[in-house]
């Protein structure tokens, strides 16, 4: 879809309804939304996730503030056509989504924060290095960043990180066969 002459990735599944816009955590990508809460979420409700300006599919440059990437959201969505929606926001997310809900109270009926916090709150100031630390750490023993940053390092934390990568990788490929001509 073009918003103003970029073109944005995006998917949509699950019923007309008010739809549930999945905003992403830094770096993220549409795919990166773990397929089994995608799908039991879309059971009941439509859910679009996309790409943000200049990440994965979609054209343009990167906005470098979380108003600026805001304001791209509120234009998606009204490029959709959409008057109001429900915002599932996750860690950056939850950024962009609190803005939105600051600037534009009648566009969105419900919020849900998940892995965020307010900007300037105690702790937030500290996620960008937590986040290059744990990104170093996966480079450096060769393993994907998520299992770092969203798990814990315990035996059943990377279980779960295991399982939750082979959803993402399974996700992918069964995309890709349904997109060969």
């Amino acid at each position: 879809m073009s918003v103003q002459g970029v073109n944005f990735a995006y998917r949509q599944l699950g019923p007309d309804d008010v739809p549930l816009i999945l905003l992403n955590h830094l770096s993220a990508v549409l795919d990166n939304w773990d397929p089994r809460v995608v799908d039991g979420l879309a059971a009941r409700r439509r859910v679009i996730t996309y790409d943000n300006r200049g990440v994965g599919a979609s054209g343009g440059s990167t906005p470098d503030t979380i108003e600026a990437m805001a304001r791209d959201t509120v234009l998606f969505i009204r490029a959709l056509g959409f008057d109001r929606v429900h915002l599932l926001g996750l860690s950056m997310g939850g950024f962009i989504a609190q803005v939105i809900a600051a600037g534009e109270p009648d566009l969105v009926r419900k919020l849900i924060l998940a892995g965020t916090g307010p900007a300037g709150g105690p702790g937030i100031d500290g996620v960008t290095s937590v986040t290059v630390q744990d990104m170093l750490k996966a480079t450096l023993r060769r393993k994907d960043p998520k299992h770092y940053l969203f798990f814990t390092q315990t035996e059943g934390g990377q279980r779960a990180a295991r399982a939750f990568l082979a959803r993402l990788r399974s996700a992918r490929m069964t995309a890709a066969r349904r997109s060969r001509p």
